[in-house]
């Protein structure tokens, strides 16, 4: 397999996940500004949506977005535990994650990477962000591990990597301390460093 990366972006999660469960694969870093890859590949080819992460299979079958990604990774790999039962309200609450990650916190960072975007479209995404925080902050507030629980899973991988986003772009995370608990819990776990390393971040 092959992921295709931009150094920090969301397709740290990705990362993270292949290396939680041992797969062997190729990093190729992604200029999304130029279009190409560090291998000098035109990424509209593989990806013409433009952005990442993609993977290319073993088959040479190339998926896109972000968390569909991450479901197939964990479905391809049970024993690793990385996503629940199918069928079961676990895997719906996966799901729930997953698509809140996706589609409320990672939009609402948007404008702090947009070259477009004015000081007062970004401190207009400050406070998005931090409503999104208030409610993460509150869904963690009664002590579980992780979103699911005791058990590390894919969603957990993906809010890390948006959640770390703070530290970028000079929000603090103290505001709301079960997310930097959180955030530094998923920064500890060995694959997390594994692919920081890889990706120039530690």
């Amino acid at each position: 397999m092959k992921l295709f990366y931009k150094p920090g972006a969301c397709s740290l999660a990705t990362h993270i996940i292949l290396h939680e469960v041992g797969a062997t694969f190729e990093l190729d870093e992604v200029d999304t500004e130029a279009g190409q890859t560090k291998s000098d590949l035109d990424y509209k080819k593989i990806n013409p949506k433009g952005y990442v992460p993609a993977l290319e299979l073993v088959s040479g079958e190339i998926l896109t977005e972000g968390a569909s990604i991450l479901q197939y990774i964990a479905d391809q790999n049970p024993q690793s535990g990385l996503t629940p039962a199918a069928e079961t309200i676990a895997r719906a609450r996966l799901q729930e994650y997953l698509n809140y990650t996706g589609s409320e916190l990672h939009k609402a960072f948007g404008p702090y990477f947009s070259n477009s975007a004015s000081n007062e479209d970004k401190e207009e995404a400050g406070l998005n962000v931090a409503k999104k925080f208030d409610y993460l902050n509150g869904l963690l507030s009664d002590g579980r591990t992780y979103l699911l629980g005791d058990k590390f899973s894919v969603a957990d991988a993906y809010l890390f990597v948006v959640s770390n986003w703070s530290n970028f772009v000079g929000i603090d995370l103290k505001k709301w301390p079960n997310v930097a608990v959180f955030v530094e819990r998923v920064a500890k776990r060995p694959a997390t460093q594994a692919a920081m390393t890889a990706e120039g971040l530690l």
